[in-house]
């Protein structure tokens, strides 16, 4: 993607079910976790670099004894120096008592962050908060074993204003209002209300507390309380929590908007954000790895039984289609395919726009994430280029000479790399007018590929702002001196922002916002803008289940291809001599290539939960009424 956004979040849960000295006798180490957690959470870098924590859990220690341990970094590596610490304190230990390199019991008793049970995340910071208090997991302390709580989550709520003032009616203090600390506090609540009952049935029964501890650990709920919790909750999540005695829960949202994955053995529960990490780090087959279903929970008790509960009854699935655009890492089978797909069928419409001229086009895409997409739209070409010929070679066969044949067939798809990313270069400057220059060198281009009568097609994930593309890419891609330059993305145009975890918050950010807006204007129509603004007004203070998005009017004049050709415009610039044109991806195309994921908010405006409607009306107001803040 050339604009970049933050988004997202990735999780790791690992239980691991034999003892430790099971691992240590096949694996050749006690600390087989540690290290699986690290590659689980290395291979989800894609998914945050802004943060990272590691936490673990042992089971079955004696009172006294330090049986949590948790770690976070905001360091600019942060997985990396995460387990520099860890590293650090365990080799640390062992070499004060080089004795112990092979007494397991020792190890668990004695070596921080070994253990049974662990909990990883990596962030982006969507709110621009990157702070080591805002880095999970989070953790909920209490001396009662059962009660402490520790989570971590992929997610983002709508509602975190309500979710707050809802504990503040329980009785209790917050001492954030942000959604991790509304929705852990929530849990936390239901979860002391279940060990109090628990234990007042244990007392009932003639039980000393001590003879209670493992009764209640036995019989807590986990499902009832995420189902007493979660009542109210509005947003797309994927989360995980850990419970001191050993329990452990995977929960996700309704709508399926966040996405989960888990897989479990003899030997093992496991559960990330992305498929093929687990596949990878296990070694696992695709189809033995599971998706957890929508509002559906995974619960791991203590003694290592897994099951799986509805926890918020099913709706229509809505799993983001950004997590097959450019999320998710494509070495998911299915994924790799999808992208592949999205671009083939951007092709007719490449084709109408270098009217048929294969001969005279490079293909090419802005790094990285694009290549997949780039080779499904250059298959696609070579497939109608092999159609040509084939024609071309039936209507001429009485008079096709040997050496016409040869030329025919030697013709191909002209593919170079264009666009090569200087991943060193940082914009120190802040100063608007040299800040400027030094974007325009993010990019470095291919000399010497690129004649004037070509046309050059380069395809990105997707057009959010547009600023990359304005200022560096376009720039760089006319000094090549191409005819035209087409510019291909494979999602289709964001016209709406985003509030369940990408961090598109804004409306006026969102160039097709601005171009629809142009296109008003131009049009005559600046009624329309203070219409929906009025519109967006009204609906301030009713219920959110009440609401409905009133942006849709802004595009409702226009159809797509005039706003994409007002993009193209708003793009461009005197200065650059080469013809441009935009091309996006059909909503029906994305659908037909990605047919598992249907979230597609972001270009249609459908939220899939009823606060969607409220932060894209509020995202409005505060544009119309010239306010920065954000709208969720």
């Amino acid at each position: 993607m050339s604009d970049a956004i933050k988004h997202e979040c990735g999780i790791a849960l690992l239980r691991l079910k034999k003892p430790l000295a099971f691992y240590k006798e096949k694996y050749g180490t006690a600390f087989y976790g540690i290290q699986k957690m690290y590659l689980l959470m290395e291979k989800q870098h894609n998914r945050g670099q802004d943060g990272a924590g590691f936490a673990s859990i042992k089971l079955d220690v004696a009172p006294g004894e330090r049986y949590i341990s948790r770690v976070r970094s905001n360091d600019a590596q942060a997985i990396q120096d995460v387990f520099s610490q860890i590293n650090a304190r365990i080799n640390e230990e062992l070499t004060a008592h080089p004795e112990r390199i092979d007494d397991v019991d020792w190890q668990k008793a004695n070596l921080p962050y070994i253990g049974e049970l662990f909990l990883g995340h990596v962030r982006y910071g969507t709110f621009g908060k990157n702070s080591i208090e805002s880095v999970h997991p989070f953790l909920r302390q209490n001396n009662w074993m059962h009660r402490n709580l520790i989570v971590a989550g992929n997610f983002n709520m709508t509602n975190v204003t309500e979710l707050f003032n809802s504990l503040v009616e329980l009785g209790q203090h917050p001492k954030e209002m942000a959604d991790t600390v509304t929705v852990m506090e929530k849990i936390g609540h239901f979860l002391d209300d279940e060990v109090t009952d628990l234990y007042l049935e244990c007392k009932n029964n003639g039980l000393s507390k001590r003879e209670a501890s493992p009764v209640i650990a036995a019989k807590l709920d986990i499902a009832k309380i995420l189902r007493r919790a979660s009542k109210g909750w509005d947003g797309g999540y994927a989360m995980a929590g850990l419970f001191g005695h050993g329990d452990a829960f995977v929960f996700r949202d309704p709508a399926g908007i966040r996405p989960a994955y888990f897989y479990e053995d003899d030997e093992i529960v496991v559960v990330a954000s992305e498929r093929p990490v687990i596949q990878t780090v296990f070694n696992v087959d695709f189809d033995q790895v599971k998706e957890l279903q929508p509002g559906t929970a995974i619960v791991v008790k203590k003694d290592g039984q897994l099951t799986e509960h509805e926890i918020i009854p099913a709706t229509v699935k809505k799993a983001c289609s950004f997590e097959r655009i450019y999320f998710s890492r494509g070495s998911d089978a299915e994924i790799y395919q999808e992208r592949k797909e999205l671009g083939k069928l951007l092709l007719p419409d490449v084709l109408q726009a270098i009217g048929d001229d294969t001969d005279n086009t490079v293909f090419s895409y802005i790094p990285n994430t694009a290549e997949t997409s780039f080779y499904g739209m250059v298959e696609a070409a070579q497939d109608f280029l092999n159609q040509r010929k084939n024609q071309y070679i039936l209507d001429n066969r009485k008079t096709l000479t040997k050496e016409k044949l040869e030329e025919i067939l030697s013709v191909k798809i002209r593919t170079e790399k264009i666009a090569i990313k200087d991943a060193k270069l940082r914009t120190f400057i802040t100063e608007d007018s040299s800040r400027d220059d030094l974007v325009a060198h993010v990019y470095d281009v291919t000399y010497g590929v690129i004649k004037p009568t070509d046309n050059l097609v380069i395809i990105d994930d997707s057009i959010v702002r547009g600023t990359t593309l304005q200022k560096s890419i376009l720039k760089m891609m006319d000094r090549l001196k191409p005819k035209s330059i087409v510019v291909v993305s494979s999602a289709p145009q964001i016209r709406y922002p985003d509030c369940y975890g990408i961090d598109m918050a804004k409306l006026e950010s969102l160039v097709a916002f601005r171009a629809a807006m142009a296109l008003l204007k131009e049009n005559g129509l600046e009624r329309v803008i203070e219409e929906v603004y009025h519109k967006c007004k009204a609906q301030e203070n009713v219920k959110d289940i009440e609401m409905v998005n009133h942006v849709t009017a802004i595009y409702a004049p226009f159809e797509p291809q005039q706003i994409s050709d007002k993009i193209a415009e708003m793009l461009g610039s005197d200065a650059i001599k080469a013809e441009i044109k935009i091309i996006f991806q059909t909503v029906d195309n994305l659908h037909k290539a990605c047919p598992k994921n249907l979230g597609d908010w972001y270009f249609t405006g459908d939220y899939p939960t009823p606060g969607g409607n409220r932060v894209v009306n509020k995202a409005y107001i505060n544009f119309y009424e010239g306010n920065d803040a954000r709208a969720y």
